[in-house]
């Protein structure tokens, strides 16, 4: 994979049929895979999630034929190798909140990243536990909460902050031996105030 981050950005309006595909759980873990650790074959990337090389395969193309994996350089003639184009992808909230079917497609996206939460958290906690990652990750990993105030600008800006920081971070670390891949995954959800509960009074 290349260094450099790449981003596309699906434009609700146009690429329905390439949202919706990628709203498939094993299609979205493929392609998490091959941004992870690089180019694989349909029977690797079998291996690495359980299913059948015939079903990984299948879901490539499906990949392929949205533009978001595409054929990789082969070690060999009998082998079918397959990349990421893109390190990233986003959209628009407000487009796919306009466009038909998209804030279902929105939903299901965020879902389906709350599952790679979890799936990454007993990763997590399976690879400190069995010595796979040094001691000194055990104090700066971990989940937060918390409850600010802000104003849409203020939560844009800290959206902003978050990525300039991260993509200056990942620059500093990118020859230290002791780099890991680290799993970041923030939100932002704002929340209306709750009613007040309807309390009645002691009957007279």
């Amino acid at each position: 994979m290349d260094s450099e981050p790449t981003r596309r950005v699906l434009d609700p309006g146009r690429d329905g049929a390439a949202l919706k595909a990628l709203t498939h759980p094993l299609r979205i873990e493929l392609l998490g895979l091959l941004r992870r650790h690089g180019p694989a074959t349909a029977s690797e990337l079998a291996a690495r999630t359980g299913e059948s090389s015939a079903s990984t395969s299948y879901h490539l193309r499906v990949l392929a034929k949205y533009a978001f994996v595409a054929e990789a350089d082969h070690r060999d003639s009998r082998e079918r190798r397959w990349k990421a184009v893109h390190t990233l992808t986003s959209w628009s909230n407000e487009a796919m909140h306009r466009a038909p079917g998209g804030r279902a497609a929105l939903s299901t996206l965020r879902r389906r990243q709350l599952e790679h939460l979890e799936r990454s958290l007993a990763r997590h906690e399976d690879d400190l536990e069995n010595g796979r990652l040094d001691t000194a990750w055990q104090e700066p990993s971990g989940l937060s909460d918390s409850l600010p105030r802000l104003t849409p600008e203020s939560l844009t800006e800290l959206w902003e902050t978050v990525a300039t920081k991260m993509a200056e971070l990942t620059a500093r670390d990118a020859d230290d031996p002791r780099a890991e891949q680290v799993v970041v995954v923030t939100a932002g959800l704002p929340l209306a105030p709750e009613p007040a509960p309807d309390v009645e009074g002691p009957a007279s």
